[in-house]
């Protein structure tokens, strides 16, 4: 049987060297993982325009030169056809395909060992049952990133299935957020996302760029695997901290001697010491692995949504996302969809970027980006505040909202007697399509570790006292974790307070401060921050 398979990959990897490049998208897949044959298909070309160019690289290879290439260069081929858009790799191992086209999924990660200890029957128990639909819903909305995280998983030497970490982080929603202000699809916080060489500021946030924030989450997995020599323990380290899977592996040396591998983060899982959630994590991952795998089994039957595809253009600064859809022939939503990570609904005031567009739109962007007016393009007004203004009388005299006077000027100058603005700063308006789907998502400089946190919006007439009082925190301490040097307030302002209200209530709480966000934590898990 192993000789066949071997002859099998080598005839697949010499039809590839022959056949057309394919076509992104021209292998689909099943749920399960498996590669759907297709006749080849004609060459075909990827747009990746800039603004005043339209750059055009064919996929194709010479006939002459394709007797000549190695399996190596077939992968290569499709990384190139494939880039960051979602399909497939190319190279999937065909013994892998045929074993799960005769005898069922396989899975690159070690199940069958660990799918009878009592903590993952336990959660297979529970995402069949009581999280049933959640769980349904999430891998379902996964689908649309898997065959990306899949590719980017191999590329980077890890296993295909850790595709299934994400789900247990977030629920694979790119603006997932944590009430420990853990960020995006793989629940960066703001250090550690710019240490792995994510943007994050005000006005851009890759870790909700689910391209990015996947290929971060690769090299940071990985490395956590070459410190602590197991899989399973990189992961738990990825939820815990590697500091403290290294401390436990220490205190309980003597105990853990014999044990290697990923046996190791079980046996250091039975003493107590690891916090529940890094304690659970494995077996979620596990437990979700099992399920998603294999979902007919457990009385389930998921979608899987059309893959997460684009062309990318670089636009200016202050560019709307309303006229990058408008010259892309796109819905706003669907942009905001494709760029998560453009947090005010425009590119930084500053900054040129490329943004992501609906696959096939690059040829004529640059065209009908350029037929839009001036005023269509440019996302934002420059004013000089005069004497007596305020951000009330700002936003009423150029017919926007307080909260996007505040929204857009973060850094604003006010006087601490009055509450005035400082004469002669300059002010940015934001233009009404602009503000329509500009996100409060808090200043993600702010990091919080602490449980039990909030995020509370500001009323007219609160203080910075009586907030306090309604947390039972202080003055103080609100200032120190928002960062503040003055005690003033403004009405629309988001900030961050510790305890919990007096009354439960969500009437105050922002749309983007979703509260123990995770993937599972709805469905049992009971995950606190990291």
């Amino acid at each position: 049987m192993k000789k066949l398979l071997v002859m099998s990959t080598v005839a697949v990897v010499a039809a590839c060297a022959h056949a057309p490049a394919p076509v992104v998208g021209s292998a689909p897949t099943t749920s399960s993982g498996t590669i759907v044959a297709r006749p080849p298909t004609p060459p075909a070309t990827v747009h990746d325009s800039t603004i005043g160019s339209d750059a055009v690289r064919p996929l194709h290879r010479e006939a002459d030169d394709s007797a000549h290439v190695s399996a190596a260069e077939v992968t290569k081929r499709a990384a190139e056809v494939f880039g960051d858009s979602s399909a497939r790799m190319a190279d999937r191992d065909s013994s892998a395909s045929a074993s799960t086209a005769h005898d069922g999924p396989s899975w690159d990660i070690d199940v069958h060992s660990y799918e009878t200890t009592a903590r993952v029957e336990h959660y297979l128990r529970v995402f069949s049952g009581s999280a049933r639909e959640d769980i349904i819903a999430q891998l379902e909305a996964g689908s649309r990133f898997e065959p990306m995280i899949r590719a980017k998983m191999r590329a980077g030497g890890l296993p295909e299935d850790m595709y299934y970490m994400a789900l247990i982080e977030s629920g694979y929603d790119p603006n997932a957020y944590s009430r420990a202000a853990a960020v995006g699809m793989w629940q960066f916080m703001a250090s550690t996302g710019r240490d792995m060489g994510l943007r994050v500021d005000w006005w851009v946030d890759e870790r909700r760029d689910p391209v990015k924030s996947t290929t971060a989450a690769v090299r940071f997995i990985r490395g956590l695997k070459e410190q602590l020599g197991s899989l399973y323990l990189a992961a738990a380290a990825y939820n815990g901290g590697p500091g403290r899977i290294a401390r436990g592996l220490t205190r309980y040396a003597d105990d853990l001697e014999g044990t290697t591998g990923d046996d190791r983060l079980f046996a250091l899982a039975d003493k107590d010491f690891l916090p529940r959630e890094t304690r659970e994590y494995v077996p979620q991952l596990i437990a979700a692995a099992l399920i998603a795998k294999e979902p007919k089994q457990y009385g389930m039957a998921i979608r899987t949504l059309p893959p997460f595809r684009y062309d990318s253009v670089r636009v200016g600064p202050a560019t709307p996302l309303a006229a990058i859809a408008k010259a892309s022939g796109a819905g706003v939503a669907e942009i905001v969809r494709l760029n998560p990570q453009i947090l005010r609904g425009m590119t930084p005031p500053r900054d040129s970027v490329r943004v992501r567009i609906p696959q096939g739109a690059a040829t004529s962007f640059d065209t009908l980006f350029r037929a839009l007016s001036v005023e269509e393009r440019v996302g934002v007004r420059r004013l000089l505040s005069k004497k007596g203004d305020y951000p009330e009388t700002v936003a009423e005299r150029y017919g926007v909202r307080t909260k996007h006077i505040l929204l857009f000027n973060p850094k604003m100058e006010r006087s601490k007697k009055t509450g005035r603005l400082a004469v002669g700063q300059v002010l940015l308006v934001p233009t009404a399509a602009v503000a329509a789907v500009a996100t409060d998502a808090p200043d993600p400089s702010i990091e919080r570790y602490a449980g039990g946190t909030r995020t509370h919006v500001v009323r007219r007439g609160e203080s910075l006292g009586l907030i306090a009082k309604r947390y039972h925190t202080t003055v103080k301490s609100i200032m120190a974790i928002n960062g503040m040097k003055r005690s003033i307030i403004f009405p629309g302002q988001a900030l961050v307070v510790a305890g919990r209200p007096r009354r439960s209530s969500t009437a105050n709480r922002p749309s983007h401060a979703k509260q123990a966000k995770g993937g599972v934590a709805q469905a049992g898990a009971l995950r606190s921050p990291r």
